[in-house]
Formats: structure tokens, C-alpha cells, sequence
């Protein structure tokens, strides 16, 4: 599942694959909403923690195939 973060006073968003279920992943971002760290791990079990005040904005789902071609 891609999930996409968000920093506050940070250009770039964190994307990564994590592991697990969508249901597991909004769990874990509703429990670090409550305060604390959102704590994810990703495919290859590299482990992401972005600490709740610092959050902006959270996505979770599919990742998006690029399109390629003049109807793109």
C-alpha cells in the first residue's frame, strides 16, 4: 500500500510501500494521532517515524501507473 507524507516546513513528501493492509495503516495513523510517532515499516522492513505534531497531510492507497504516450 502507498502511502504518502506529509512534514510540515518540508518541501518534499516521505513515499513509501507499507507494509501491511490499509485497515492496519489508518489504525496506526489514528493511534499516532492521539500523540506520539507514526511508526511504519515498509516493504523491505525499513521502518519510517514521523512524529505527530509534524504531520501535514497523510495518503493511503494504490500506487498510481504513469501514463505514456500523446494521451496521456
Amino acid at each position: 500500500m502507498e502511502v504518502k507524507i506529509g512534514v510540515q516546513n518540508v518541501a518534499r513528501e516521505i513515499v513509501i510501500d507499507a507494509a501491511g493492509e490499509q485497515s492496519e495503516i489508518e489504525a496506526a495513523i489514528q493511534s499516532a494521532l492521539e500523540g506520539g510517532h507514526l511508526v511504519l515499516t515498509d516493504e523491505r522492513g525499513r521502518r519510517v517515524s514521523v512524529p505527530a505534531g509534524a504531520l501535514g497531510y497523510i495518503e493511503v492507497g494504490e500506487p498510481s501507473r504513469g501514463r505514456v504516450g500523446f494521451g496521456a
